[in-house]
């Protein structure tokens, strides 16, 4: 019969802990399993990833090339006009400052307005850039799109 005072793992299944720098009967005494000296032997002996052994890494062996734009890149954070006619009423302005307050970006140093989706709301909207096809739809619905002059050295 069983019961809670002779429930037992499966044979097998549970193994006792590697006691290490126990003692020579242990086993795993005097160097603790480690061998004898040597880097991974020692106290804070660790090799950060990607060493060779002081061989020249695969990282630096490989050539570089190519041209990367980062340094120059405009970061924009951009809404479509979809959300615009979700969020905001009939004849509202919409400036940066109200598109961070409805949470539809996250700060108001450079926001563009894309095209994506309808706008059937008069809305005034306000925003560092365009793109052709939201302006043009804001202002079917018979809205306005003015651009906002960006400050100067907000570019990234």
């Amino acid at each position: 019969m069983v019961s809670l005072n002779n429930l037992r793992p499966k044979p097998g299944s549970v193994r006792r802990n590697k006691r290490l720098g126990t003692g020579s009967g242990s086993g795993h005494g005097q160097t603790s399993t480690k061998g004898q000296k040597g880097q991974s032997a020692t106290a804070g002996g660790t090799k950060r990833s990607g060493f060779e052994g002081g061989q020249m890494p695969l990282s630096r062996r490989i050539p570089k090339s190519g041209f990367s734009n980062n340094r120059f890149r405009i970061d924009c954070e951009w809404v479509n006009i979809s959300s615009l006619d979700k969020r905001f009423d009939n004849g509202e302005e919409v400036t940066p400052e109200k598109l961070v307050q409805k949470r539809l970006v996250k700060h108001s140093k450079r926001v563009k307005i894309l095209g994506d989706g309808e706008l059937k709301k008069s809305l005034k909207v306000l925003a560092h850039a365009f793109s052709a096809s939201a302006k043009e739809k804001i202002e079917k619905a018979g809205g306005t799109a003015s651009v906002i002059a960006v400050p100067s050295g907000v570019g990234k």
